[in-house]
């Protein structure tokens, strides 16, 4: 503590981030702050503090801090090393589910509508996101058959007049690329669907009785009855419509619980007045409004449309640096209302209510997983004698069939749960024929390597896990040794009896098959076992594809990689026609035929 008293005198009254860190040296905390001094003080000295911040504080060992010329620039940074870090502490999103949204951009030619699940600072227009039983295909479909825009991607040249397709013959496209309407009719007709997703549908609701008329006299029913049920569609959107509101009010509601140890955010999505749906989070730790809150937003918007207005229970105190963060990621501002009175106030209790609700919901949940992640963490340090906290596992696995298409795989655990984005792979091709000992030094040798030449992207791990027993083991450690390394943790699992050998003794370690720690080996050994035989796979059906395709005249490196990317597997281009084959660039009516007459002669078709 006399380290960290001494450290606290020399704090800058100034800007900037700070990192708390254990006795292992692992970063758990990352904070921003206006003024370094005063706010890493309130950590040691006395203030009313949550049990889940009282419990960060007694395992900070060290700290390091960074100046900044402002605050934003703090947020900034502080972004980038929580996502980097993933500290135990802070506030960490998972990217496993995205809203829809319908894109269009009128930058084409003729444009088209499309869904999407990533904003791009591409000049499009974005509508959405698309939630609580509103479907962005549902949309879609609604656009492309009342509006008759075209449903193809392709890119037309001004100049050039195309042959219309068989969309133009069933009444599903207008063939602006063939002439047959005019570019002032069909912007039109765009401008009008922008004008339904904007949340105006009197036009929308006109034109479809029409067509209903229209066919009702041609006697075409069944086409009359498609659009009766578009018109039922476009009836249950506008229920979703909130009286009170002002039909142009895009925002999202915020809301934040906590109960000392845990909490929970609730997002209420408006846009044009419309209630969309809403986004339930939960975490296992506590932090002030103001630390969640921005540490929250900056990787919420990650990707998202920003709305008009944020709603907020309280007042953010790092609101200016937030919104500067925000235009400077999106290209526009947001305005931060907190809400007292009138609507807004009763979307925010709404917001809360769901907050509180899905805290209660999901406490034992997360009080389950720290069972099996975050404590099996620490009772694996505790039983294998550890050098260090293993917050960091990598766990490697090989994967081929007869010595071909030799593979590793790298999967990563951050305190006992996936990190995905960590994975990596690595094609081994040093040697011929099958051997797991020569694969799993291969391997980790180049690992080892990207620990002084890439540590932004594989830095240092606390543990390393090999599949595979005592053999494999010894072989690893000869490339430790090679590089010195000599503080991280090295053990293998045998997959046939779960047995953990180590480093120190020539028996096995087993545990109890329903031990935490064992169970958090055996998945991250699983994962790293799928992760490897599907990389095996894709690398087996491209070379096998490769293979079939050589001795075909004219047709190159180029042109298979390209073939290889447009059917991805021998069974794709065995079933293709001529017509398919021409669709891949480079591939005209001749190579087609030599491809076919190829495979018919290899007798593959």
């Amino acid at each position: 503590m006399s380290v960290l008293k001494d450290k606290l005198k020399l704090l800058p009254d100034k800007p900037g981030v700070y990192i708390m860190l254990d006795k292992n040296s692992n970063v758990i905390y990352v904070g921003k702050a206006k003024n370094l001094k005063n706010r890493v003080r309130q950590y040691f000295f006395n203030s009313t503090k949550t049990a889940k911040v009282m419990a960060m504080v007694s395992n900070i060992v060290d700290f390091n801090y960074v100046i900044t010329p402002t605050e934003v620039d703090a947020l900034s940074l502080e972004n980038n090393l929580i996502k980097k870090h993933k500290p135990r502490y802070n506030i960490l999103l998972k990217d496993d589910k995205t809203y829809p949204y319908i894109k269009v951009n009128l930058k084409d030619l003729y444009p088209t509508f499309s869904v999407t699940r990533r904003i791009k600072k591409d000049g499009a227009k974005y509508f959405g996101p698309y939630m609580g039983g509103i479907s962005a295909y549902t949309l879609l479909d609604i656009v492309n058959s009342v509006f008759t825009i075209r449903p193809c991607s392709k890119k037309f040249d001004s100049g050039k007049q195309y042959k219309h397709c068989l969309n133009y013959h069933i009444n599903k496209c207008l063939a602006p690329c063939s002439k047959m309407v005019s570019e002032e009719e069909y912007k039109k007709r765009v401008l009008d669907a922008i004008d339904f997703l904007s949340g105006n549908t009197f036009k929308t609701e006109k034109l479809i009785r029409e067509k209903m008329a229209e066919f009702s006299e041609r006697e075409e029913f069944e086409t009359a009855l498609k659009y009766r049920e578009i018109l039922s569609s476009v009836e249950k959107i506008k229920l979703k419509r909130i009286t009170s509101l002002n039909k142009f009010l895009s925002a999202d509601i915020i809301a934040y619980k906590t109960n000392g140890l845990y909490s929970a955010i609730s997002v209420l999505t408006v846009r044009k007045g419309m209630m969309l749906g809403n986004e339930n989070f939960s975490f296992n730790v506590s932090l002030s409004f103001d630390e969640a809150l921005s540490q929250f937003l900056l990787e919420y918007y990650k990707g998202k449309d920003l709305p008009d207005e944020i709603i907020l229970q309280e007042t953010l105190d790092s609101e200016y640096a937030v919104i500067e963060f925000l235009r400077k990621e999106h290209g526009k501002g947001v305005d931060f209302v907190y809400a007292k009175q009138g609507i807004r106030k009763q979307l925010l209790d709404m917001a809360g209510v769901n907050a509180t609700e899905h805290l209660e919901v999901e406490i034992d949940k997360i009080k389950h997983k720290d069972e099996t992640s975050v404590k099996a963490c620490e009772r694996l340090k505790e039983i294998l004698a550890l050098k260090n906290y293993p917050r960091r596992i990598e766990c490697y696995d090989i994967s081929n069939v007869s010595g071909t298409n030799k593979v590793g795989s790298m999967v990563v655990f951050i305190n006992g749960e996936k990190s995905a984005s960590d994975y990596r792979r690595f094609s081994i091709n040093t040697f011929k024929g099958a051997d797991d000992y020569k694969s799993h030094q291969e391997v980790m040798r180049r690992r080892l390597t990207r620990l002084s030449t890439d540590a932004e992207k594989f830095p240092k791990p606390d543990l390393v896990v090999i599949d595979g027993g005592k053999g494999q083991l010894s072989s690893v450690k000869k490339i430790f040794d090679e590089f010195n390394i000599s503080d991280i943790d090295l053990i293998a699992l045998a997959e046939r009896e779960e047995e953990i050998y180590t480093l120190f003794s020539s028996s096995p370690i087993v545990l109890d098959k329903k031990d935490l720690s064992l169970k958090m080996l055996i998945r991250l050994r699983d994962e790293a076992h799928r992760f490897a035989i599907t990389y095996h796979r894709s690398l087996r059906n491209k070379n096998a594809l490769t293979s079939v395709l050589d001795g075909i005249d004219g047709i190159g490196k180029v042109k298979k990689l390209a073939l290889i990317n447009k059917f991805k597997d021998l069974g794709g281009i065995i079933s293709a026609s001529v017509k398919d084959l021409t669709t891949v660039k480079g591939i005209g009516h001749k190579e087609a035929r030599k491809i076919i007459e190829h495979l018919e002669k290899e007798k593959l078709r």
